[in-house]
C-alpha cells in the first residue's frame, strides 16, 4: 500500500521509470509521448545530457546556501541572462521554486511598491475570468478558475475578474477582430474606474491564456491597449507567463509576439523544464529602485529562493533553447502542429476551435459546431479524453470547465520543443482516435 498522498484518491497510476527524449516510459516497458510536457513543462524532453550535467557538476561544487547570506555563480548568471533577452525595462530577477510562488511575489511586491512610494490606497489587483494563476491563496484569489476556486471561496481575497480576450466566443457578429480586441480590453479601463483608478494597483494575466482556457492568445491589438490603459491610470501589468513562456510560444517571452513589455513577469515550468523545481518574477528597475531608496529590502521570502542547483539546472536550458536556436523550430513546428490538427480533426461535428501559438494548441470540443454549445459537463468528456488517450500512449492535457468553470471542454497540447515532425504526426493521430472513440461511445 502506498504512503504517497495522490492528486486523486481513487487513481492507480503507472510507475514512471525512464525518460527518452520525448517519452516516459512505465514499469512494464510501454511508452508514452510526453505530448503536454507533464503541464507545459518538459520543454526539452526527459534525458537532455546538458541539463542533467549541469546539476550534477552544481551538486558535487555545492548544492545549497542560503540567500540571507549568500549570492551564487549559477542565480547570478541565470538573472544576466534572462534580462539580457528580457523584454522593455525588467531588470532584476527574484527566483522562486515555482509558479504560484512567483505569482505570489508578484503581487506582494506590486502592493509594496505602491507603499513605499506614498500610495498605500492602491491595493486591488483585476484579473481575468477563465485564468489561472496558481494554487496559494494569493494566486488563487488573482486566478479566475471558478472550479479550483469555489470551495476556497471563504479564504480567498477579493479581487476583480473582467472577461478575458476569447474570440471564439465573445466576439459578436458583424464585429471584426480589431473592434472586438479593442472592446475586450477596454473592460480593464471600465473596472479601473467603477474602483477608482487611485486605488489600483495591478493588472494581472497570461499572454496566452494556459490550463484553464485552453491555449487562447488575445487577438492582435489588444495587449497594446491594455499597457496603454495600465499608464495612463498607473496601474502595473503583471504578466503570468509561467506556463507560456520560455520559447513555448516560439518567443523565449510571450509577450513579445503581442509587441509590448509588463512591469512585472513570472515565468517557472518551461525555465526549469522538469529537471529541477524553479521559477522567477522579474521586475522593472524603477520598481526594484523604489525598494531600494525606501526599506531597502522586499518584505518576502522562500527557503529555496535561489537555489544554486535549480538556477544552475534553469541555467543549462535557457543555454540550450539559444544555443541550439530552437525558438525558430518551435514556431515553424508550432505551424506544422497547426496544419496538423486542422487536417485531422477540422472538419470534425464536434471540434470547435483550434488554436495556440508555437507548441501550445488548444482543441476546443462542442456538441454542436454552429451554435459552439458546449457538451453537458455530466458526461466528463475531458476527463475520458485524458484516459483514452493515455491508453494510446499519449499525455495531454484535458480539461473541463473552459467556458464558465462548469460547461466545456478542451485538450491542451504542449509537447517538447524537439519533437520531430513525425512524432507530431504520431501525437495527432493518438489524440484523435482517443476523441473519436471517447465521442463514439457517447453517441450511442
Amino acid at each position: 500500500m502506498s504512503h504517497v498522498f495522490p492528486r486523486h484518491c481513487h487513481a492507480s497510476l503507472p510507475t514512471a521509470v525512464r525518460g527518452d527524449g520525448c517519452y516516459l516510459i512505465d514499469q512494464n516497458g510501454k511508452r508514452y509521448f510526453d505530448g503536454s510536457g507533464g503541464a507545459a513543462v518538459s520543454c526539452l524532453g526527459h534525458s537532455n545530457h546538458r541539463v542533467r550535467d549541469a546539476i550534477k557538476s552544481q551538486v558535487d561544487q555545492m548544492a545549497f546556501a542560503h540567500t540571507g547570506f549568500f549570492t551564487s555563480d549559477p542565480a547570478e548568471a541565470l538573472a544576466d541572462l534572462l534580462i539580457a533577452h528580457a523584454p522593455g525595462d525588467l531588470d532584476r530577477v527574484y527566483f522562486v521554486s515555482g509558479g504560484s510562488e512567483a505569482v505570489e511575489s508578484a503581487i506582494k511586491l506590486a502592493r509594496q511598491y505602491f507603499v513605499e512610494r506614498g500610495e498605500p490606497q492602491r491595493r486591488h489587483l483585476i484579473a481575468r475570468a477563465q485564468s489561472y494563476h496558481g494554487n496559494t491563496l494569493g494566486a488563487l484569489s488573482a486566478g479566475g478558475n471558478a472550479w479550483r476556486r469555489e470551495q476556497f471561496a471563504p479564504l480567498l481575497v477579493e479581487m476583480s475578474h473582467i472577461d478575458p480576450c476569447y474570440e471564439y466566443v465573445h466576439r459578436r457578429k458583424g464585429e471584426s477582430v480589431e473592434e472586438y480586441g479593442l472592446r475586450a480590453a477596454n473592460a480593464l479601463e471600465d473596472e479601473i474606474l467603477r474602483l477608482g483608478p487611485e486605488t489600483v494597483m495591478g493588472f494581472i494575466a497570461e499572454p496566452v491564456v494556459g490550463a484553464t482556457l485552453g491555449a487562447v492568445p488575445a487577438v492582435e491589438g489588444y495587449f497594446k491597449r491594455i499597457r496603454e490603459i495600465c499608464d495612463q491610470y498607473g496601474v502595473l501589468l503583471i504578466l503570468d507567463e509561467v506556463m507560456c513562456g520560455m520559447g513555448r510560444t516560439g518567443h523565449l517571452f510571450a509577450c513579445d509576439a503581442d509587441g509590448i513589455a509588463p512591469d512585472i513577469l513570472t515565468i517557472a515550468k518551461g525555465l526549469g523544464a522538469g529537471y529541477q523545481p524553479i521559477g522567477a518574477m522579474l521586475c522593472s528597475g524603477e520598481i526594484y529602485d523604489t525598494l531600494a531608496r525606501g526599506s531597502g529590502f522586499f518584505q518576502h521570502g522562500h527557503t529555496y529562493v535561489g537555489h544554486p542547483v535549480a538556477a544552475a539546472g534553469a541555467l543549462a536550458v535557457v543555454n540550450e533553447i539559444i544555443d541550439t536556436n530552437l525558438l525558430p523550430k518551435v514556431q515553424e513546428n508550432g505551424a506544422y502542429l497547426q496544419a496538423c490538427l486542422e487536417a485531422r480533426l477540422g472538419d470534425h461535428p464536434n471540434i470547435g476551435d483550434i488554436r495556440g501559438r508555437g507548441l501550445f494548441r488548444g482543441i476546443e470540443i462542442v456538441a454542436d459546431r454552429v451554435t459552439k454549445a458546449p457538451f453537458d459537463p455530466a458526461l466528463g468528456l475531458a476527463g475520458k479524453v485524458k484516459k483514452a488517450a493515455f491508453d494510446e500512449g499519449l499525455i495531454c492535457y484535458p480539461m473541463p470547465g473552459t467556458r464558465d468553470g462548469k460547461h466545456g471542454d478542451h485538450v491542451l497540447l504542449a509537447p517538447p520543443f524537439i519533437a520531430t515532425k513525425p512524432e507530431l504526426d504520431a501525437m495527432v493521430d493518438m489524440l484523435a482516435r482517443a476523441i473519436d472513440r471517447v465521442l463514439g461511445d457517447l453517441h450511442g
